[in-house]
């Protein structure tokens, strides 16, 4: 049977457009960073359409041609090719385009691939009885390993028996959904290999172990949730019908652990994040994981993948979609950072919902990277004060620095693809025949359970 496809994903906040607006009487003549002049703002365009095309194709008539990844890389190629057109011959700026690309989209994508793959030779085969309790359990399992091996690897590790578990209940989306809110995102907010955002701000002097010091908002916002999810979950496990329930409970069997010796490869990809830097050799880190997946695929017994039911397909889709994504972007990263004072992002609260929304719609890593460099840049200033954290390249408030990194990683949460993984989840629960929201549907399930908690959040911690 053809595996279905993701349905749609995102669309653009006006915030980001009245940002970049704020700065196009001077974009012109404007020096990014040293680096060249910033682009006009007319070309945000071409990244908008990137993204209204993700969100709006799969949901017309060119759905079938959308299902194929080589249409999506045609879609990616045709919108990045003015945006890299002016940055090599109008208004070179290779140095941009070097960043976004090497520096960013080759190790994220390498750093998802080869999670992706080694953790597909981990199987868990059996089927428990899918009760709330059951999955309970497997999303507080999720969200405590995700600081320690990834989000990307908590994820690929554990959801498909998840939905191996819940293949014989009707009512599982919100399992799924809940998944992407805790395992891919929230669960990694406590080590820097947890998630890129906080990994960049590691290489940008934080110490290692600072990221811990979240541990109370993290403890707050994944408690409730996990609570939630329990009362959520008891309520549509009551509606199952009868057959249901007794189909789950004749494919009852003990849960086994196959191809363990992965998970030594897991900790190698793992220690190459936390170990390696880009000043020991480029590309030294992305070559070591590669070594690592390599590895995992000559010492995995055969047939463990393919009993997990593994393709390509989910991380191709993302390398496709991506590359479009991050030179798209190129030009809103460009304006944003060179206009980031203008913002008015001036109070802890500002810097966790500003991080937060463009995290939704960006990706969270640089968008870290531009409130980092913001924060910087006001307490040279003299804007920010209170108690600080010395990095490289001078200090940052304690806790601003806390707003950033809880907005990048909680917020990444908001839409499908707010964070790598939660994509990649879609896909594969999509592949098990899971009939996932479109993106504006999966907003509804953030803006009714994840922004509450987030104001809450602000209340309690952000005032």
């Amino acid at each position: 049977m053809p595996a279905r496809r993701p349905r749609a994903l995102f669309a653009l906040p006006p915030f980001l457009l009245c940002s970049l607006g704020s700065g196009a009487a001077h974009a012109a003549e404007a020096e990014g960073h040293g680096h060249g002049p910033l682009p006009p703002v007319w070309m945000v365009s071409f990244f908008v359409v990137m993204l209204l095309s993700i969100a709006i194709l799969p949901l017309t008539k060119l759905e079938h041609w959308w299902e194929h990844n080589r249409n999506k890389l045609i879609v990616s190629a045709l919108l990045s090719a003015y945006p890299l057109l002016y940055l090599t011959v109008l208004e070179p700026n290779f140095h941009a385009i070097e960043h976004s690309i090497l520096d960013e989209y080759v190790p994220f994508i390498v750093l998802l691939g080869t999670l992706f793959y080694v953790s597909g030779g981990i199987v868990f085969s059996g089927d428990l009885r899918a009760t709330p309790k059951t999955n309970l359990a497997f999303l507080a399992f999720g969200t405590l390993i995700a600081s320690i091996v990834g989000t990307t690897g908590a994820s690929m590790l554990l959801i498909r028996p998840v939905l191996r578990t819940n293949a014989e209940r009707e009512n599982k989306v919100h399992v799924v959904v809940f998944f992407i809110f805790l395992v891919s995102n929230i669960g990694g907010s406590l080590l820097p290999i947890g998630d890129p955002p906080l990994f960049l701000g590691y290489l940008r002097g934080v110490p290692f172990l600072w990221t811990l010091s979240l541990w109370k908002e993290t403890l707050f916002v994944a408690g409730m949730l996990l609570v939630i999810f329990y009362l959520l979950d008891n309520h549509f496990y009551k509606k199952e019908p009868p057959a249901a329930r007794r189909a789950d409970d004749e494919h009852i069997e003990p849960l086994r652990v196959e191809g363990l010796l992965n998970l030594v490869w897991l900790f190698g990809i793992v220690l190459c994040v936390a170990l390696i830097r880009p000043e020991h050799g480029r590309f030294l880190r992305e070559v070591v994981m590669i070594t690592c997946a390599v590895a995992s695929r000559f010492t995995t017994p055969a047939g463990l993948r393919e009993k997990n039911e593994f393709t390509w397909f989910p991380i191709l889709e993302v390398a496709a979609l991506f590359i479009g994504i991050f030179i798209t972007m190129i030009p809103a990263l460009m304006l944003l950072k060179a206009n980031g004072g203008q913002l008015g992002v001036d109070s802890t609260a500002k810097f966790f919902w500003a991080t937060g929304v463009l995290s939704s719609f960006l990706d969270n890593a640089p968008t870290y990277l531009v409130f980092f460099e913001t924060a910087q840049g006001m307490v040279s200033q003299g804007a920010l004060s209170g108690e600080m954290l010395e990095v490289a390249g001078g200090s940052i408030p304690v806790v601003t620095l806390t707003a950033i990194s809880c907005g990048a990683v909680y917020m990444g949460a908001n839409t499908y693809i707010g964070n790598g993984p939660n994509f990649m989840v879609k896909a594969i629960a999509e592949e098990q025949n899971v009939r996932m929201p479109s993106f504006f549907g999966y907003m509804k399930w953030s803006f009714a359970f994840l922004i509450p908690m987030f104001v809450l959040s602000t209340l309690l911690f952000f005032r």
